[in-house]
């Protein structure tokens, strides 16, 4: 005791200094986020200043621009391909959450209407070959090019922790995410215009707007029309690219969010914790009630055919616009009512579900939440502006009350959704029940050899059950503790994901393939004025879209995970 007084008080240990790569890691991402924001603002302006007749900018311009990225973004990715390959130490580790295969599958579908979609383009343009500039064949052969290496990339490299050239990487990542990005913009925008100029022309509201045609459209607008599109086999590629553009933009998307799970993953160190990361279960279709997937595919099917009648009679000049918007305001409402009293069930069961909750760090989790929450801004935004023009508005009749309980509905609907997907996500895997009583080991996972050993285990509701032995087996099997398989709300919570899964379905085949009752319906028109109420909608409306596929993508992984 002496001793240490005479010496003095100790000092403290210095504090831990961060590692000079940790430091630099927020440096790192700044910088490849600062390039990106750059690239993607550029091209954002180029790609709507074509979009309009008073701007001079032409459609050349966006294709050269858009065609220097994507070569560019093919170079940096042989680049990875061939550095991962000669040096295997470069990934020590791989992301469990990332790039789950039905989002893989997703994206090798929309890559594969993509590639249709460039020979729909191709040979529109190759149809007036002698007055178009080379630049337009050029693009879909590039964008072709493109689309095949990217999900060649994506699908072998998206759970890569990539732990060598660290900036140069990000730099490399967040630039072929701006290019997809980039290429949705430029697809929404041209699909958006046509969309727009078919419904101004039958409102006859041309002079009232100043957006073009389309925006492949637009140097000839303004040059004259010099190359007219008459023969039949033009005009069958013209709308055939057209009725293609919805899986070009859903492939932009799903690669954008895959490589920004690959950018966050960049120098990330994964521990082997157990319970971390789970294998999902095999799909079984045994393990549900039927009641969800039965009556989600009828209305399915029941959409598709709301879907067809109403384009039929939108085209037609017999005036049964009326009607067709009645037909399809009544399916949705129908739909919509559903599908919110479906995610409150699911929510409400999810009030007796023992699973505990899963708060591990997980990337793919929390951009599922951003994306979900964020993309739903678009359809609330519409559904806003929709209840305002008709409670303001005169005159109030049948059309007016379905439009105000359909975008009731449907801010209800997205509300709901979201709480019960997002509750989904942050369960744990089926069988992690708590204990009341916990025994020193974890109640999951115990592996015996002796089935006596069974009956020494403290009491863990639900009661655990071993798995059957083998037949071909020995006699002292392994048996593992697992959670009843069969249960109620097991199997209630997947009938609401396939039921919710299917609704979802044709709620995005309705706007993604022309169907639009906003232009239809002449409520917010007069009340906002066509251009203005054109511009809400074609900003806002692809955002809805892609909440659709999105909720889609996470529904399925619901389903798999419940």
């Amino acid at each position: 005791m002496s001793e240490e007084l005479a010496s003095g008080p100790k000092e403290s240990p210095p504090a831990p200094q961060a590692e000079p790569s940790e430091m630099w890691k927020k440096g790192g991402r700044l910088l490849s986020v600062l390039l990106a924001l750059n690239v993607l603002l550029f091209a954002c302006t180029l790609i709507s200043g074509a979009a309009f007749n008073k701007v001079e900018v032409y459609d050349t311009d966006v294709f050269a621009l858009l065609t220097a990225m994507m070569l560019l973004t093919t170079l940096w990715i042989l680049f990875y391909l061939l550095r991962t390959a000669r040096c295997p130490d470069a990934v020590p580790y791989r992301d469990p959450h990332a790039g789950p295969i039905w989002l893989r599958g997703g994206l090798v579908l929309f890559g594969i209407c993509t590639l249709v979609m460039d020979v729909f383009k191709t040979g529109y343009y190759s149809s007036f070959f002698g007055c178009q500039s080379a630049i337009k064949i050029l693009h879909p052969l590039i964008q072709a090019m493109f689309v095949i290496i990217q999900t060649y990339f994506l699908w072998v490299s998206a759970k890569d922790c990539i732990h060598v050239h660290l900036d140069l990487t990000r730099c490399g990542l967040m630039f072929t995410l701006t290019t997809n990005l980039a290429i949705w913009m430029a697809a929404v925008v041209d699909e958006s215009m046509h969309q727009a100029h078919s419904y101004s022309g039958a409102l006859g509201n041309t002079s009232h707007t100043r957006i073009a045609p389309d925006l492949e459209r637009v140097g000839s607008t303004v040059e004259g029309d010099s190359c007219p599109c008459n023969t039949a086999v033009c005009q069958i590629f013209q709308q055939g690219y057209f009725y293609l553009y919805p899986f070009n933009i859903e492939y932009s998307l799903f690669a954008s969010t895959m490589l920004y799970i690959m950018w966050k993953n960049v120098g990330r160190l994964l521990a082997s914790t157990p319970g971390h990361g789970h294998m999902p279960s095999p799909v079984n279709f045994r393990e549900t009630f039927f009641a969800g997937p039965i009556l989600g595919l009828l209305l399915f099917l029941l959409g598709l055919a709301v879907f067809i009648t109403y384009e039929v009679q939108v085209s037609e000049e017999e005036g049964h616009t009326q009607q067709a918007l009645v037909v399809y305001y009544s399916f949705n409402i129908v739909c919509l009512g559903l599908m919110t009293l479906v995610s409150l069930s699911g929510s409400v069961i999810y009030r007796f579900d023992r699973r505990v909750m899963d708060h591990h760090k997980n990337p793919t989790r929390t951009l599922d939440v951003a994306l979900l929450m964020g993309a739903s801004l678009g359809q609330y935004a519409i559904s806003y502006y929709s209840i305002v023009a008709v409670a303001v508005g005169t005159p109030r009749d049948l059309l007016g009350g379905l439009d105000l309980a359909h975008a009731l509905l449907m801010i209800a609907q997205h509300i709901f959704q979201n709480v019960f997907i997002i509750e989904s996500l942050h369960r744990g895997p089926p069988g992690a029940e708590p204990c009341d009583n916990p025994p020193k080991e974890p109640c999951q996972g115990l592996i015996f050899a002796n089935q006596d050993a069974l009956h020494s285990l403290p009491a863990c509701p639900p009661s655990p059950r071993p798995a059957g032995p083998s037949s071909a087996g020995p006699q002292e099997a392994v048996a593992i503790i697992l959670a009843p398989r069969g249960h109620w709300r097991r199997r209630c919570l997947k009938d609401i994901s396939l039921f919710l899964l299917l609704c979802n379905v044709i709620l995005w085949i309705l706007p993604a393939f022309g169907a639009r009752p906003h232009f239809s319906s002449t409520v917010e028109v007069e009340f906002y004025g066509y251009s203005l109420w054109a511009a809400i909608v074609n900003i806002c409306l692809p955002f809805g879209i892609f909440y659709r596929m999105h909720a889609i993508s996470n529904l399925l992984e619901v389903y798999v995970l419940s």
